[in-house]
């Protein structure tokens, strides 16, 4: 069945494509949830502006995520954490710790999905991190684990 993309699905098809899609992941899916129409020329016509708005939205989207790698490239977060011998840490900072913490810094909510980690951080000393906020938009941030001192 041959359907016009009305909103990005992942794997599928992007906004204002026009593909041949399974009549049934297309009747049970995609129509129902409201992300294509069937492509025919007066669905075509409609369709268009639907399509334009989208397309803008996802350039503006871009444009904010873009400005907020900005104001995030280059951060420095310092971190308290109980440090065992050879500076290993009793726990680990964690992804969402890292967003927790860079919301505040600059004011923004940062979702622990984007930020780049492997595997938790689980020595102290100075780590570089990668923040994925979409595909095309990343910051680095600097995360600087310090020892809690004995008076805390």
């Amino acid at each position: 069945m041959k359907v016009i993309f009305l909103k990005d699905v992942f794997g599928s098809g992007e906004v204002g494509e026009t593909k041949e899609v399974s009549r049934g992941y297309a009747k049970n899916y995609l129509l129902p949830n409201g992300l294509v129409v069937e492509a025919t020329p007066g669905a075509i016509k409609q369709s268009e502006s639907h399509i334009r708005q989208e397309l803008e939205r996802k350039q503006q989207e871009l444009h904010k995520a873009e400005l907020l790698a900005k104001r995030i490239e280059g951060q420095r977060i310092v971190l308290k954490a109980k440090v065992g011998a050879e500076d290993k840490l009793f726990g680990s900072i964690t992804g969402a710790i890292i967003a927790e913490e860079l919301s505040k810094l600059v004011e923004t909510t940062i979702d622990k999905r984007h930020v780049a980690l492997d595997r938790p951080l689980r020595e102290a000393g100075t780590h570089e991190v990668k923040i994925k906020l979409n595909g095309q938009s990343e910051a680095m941030v600097t995360v600087v684990i310090e020892p809690e001192s004995e008076e805390s």
